[in-house]
């Protein structure tokens, strides 16, 4: 596994995950500790249908859990799902760790590190995440889906890119930046310094063929809290051109080389930057690859 040292901590690699309490019905609240790790997470269970799928999502900039928790709810009713959604605190996990997923440069993400060799990225923590949740749902084979708004869907397209986990679907809601399809970008917006050539190549290839749901708001194209760095702005003028023209960058990548391309895009009609409306779209159900109904 690909590591490196995340700046605000480091993750102990010998530690073991806590026992998880099972999840009841309805909104309910415990603290998972992953890694070594504490992380609050915020659960729903529908009642009166058998779950079919975890659904793990990912706040935005505002670090709240709970009100995405609540957001999803809607979603988890019509399609039968458990929602299970941790909080990363700014704190301890600040931009380059949270939206960027902690994957920082070349010699970090060839697991060198100028102060610790037992440090990893955030986005290595998923498939233990996964594990936790799994236990704390009851089933242990039980499919899941990342769907991340905002900083958190910046966050699952890094999970998708750099430490990619076996999701039956990848949803990606209206980010700030993407993972464009390059190799000759920087990481965390590309692939160029994630190692050698074919280091990179294999990983764009696997990146590609991610079953990845392009989400996008088509109001989405105002300003607010809208990454404006020099990487960020190279994608286009808001989320929902970026969002575009990642897409379709994707998309020709895949064909001229040939590769298996997994990627949708599905666009919401009438919405701006707006995980509840989102979330509550049919396009979301459509996202997840569920018809409605339990």
């Amino acid at each position: 596994m690909v590591r490196a040292l995340l700046g605000a901590f480091v993750f102990s690699a010998g530690m073991t995950q806590a026992s998880a309490e099972p999840i009841g019905p309805g909104n309910t609240q415990q603290m998972a500790s992953i890694g070594g790790v504490d992380l609050p997470v915020f659960t729903y269970r529908p009642s009166g249908c058998e779950p079919r799928l975890l659904l793990l999502v990912f706040h935005g900039v505002g670090r709240d859990g709970g009100p995405y928790r609540d957001h999803a709810r809607p979603l988890a009713d019509r399609v039968c799902a458990i929602v299970v959604a941790p909080q990363f605190d700014q704190k301890r996990f600040p931009r380059d760790e949270y939206q960027y997923g902690g994957v920082k440069s070349a010699s970090l993400a060839s697991g060198a590190s100028a102060t610790s060799a037992g440090g990893r990225r955030t986005v290595d923590l998923i498939p233990e995440f996964v594990t936790w949740a799994r236990e704390a749902a009851g089933q242990t084979e039980l499919p899941y889906i990342l769907l991340g708004h905002s900083a958190g869907a910046q966050f699952v397209d890094r999970v998708a890119a750099y430490a990619p986990v076996p999701a039956a679907r990848v949803v990606v809601a209206n980010p700030s930046t993407w993972v464009l399809p390059d190799t000759k970008t920087a990481i965390p917006f590309g692939f160029g310094g994630l190692g050698t050539d074919e280091v990179e190549e294999r990983a764009l290839r696997a990146y590609l063929a991610e079953p990845l749901m392009v989400l996008l708001g088509q109001d989405d194209v105002r300003q607010r809290w809208l990454a404006q760095g020099k990487q960020a702005r190279a994608q286009g003028d808001n989320r929902y051109d970026r969002g575009t023209h990642a897409f379709h960058a994707a998309e020709e990548v895949a064909k001229r080389n040939g590769w298996t391309f997994g990627w949708k895009l599905i666009e919401v009609p009438g919405v701006g930057h707006d995980a509840a409306a989102m979330f509550d779209s049919p396009q979301a159900v459509e996202a997840l690859g569920l018809d409605g109904g339990g």
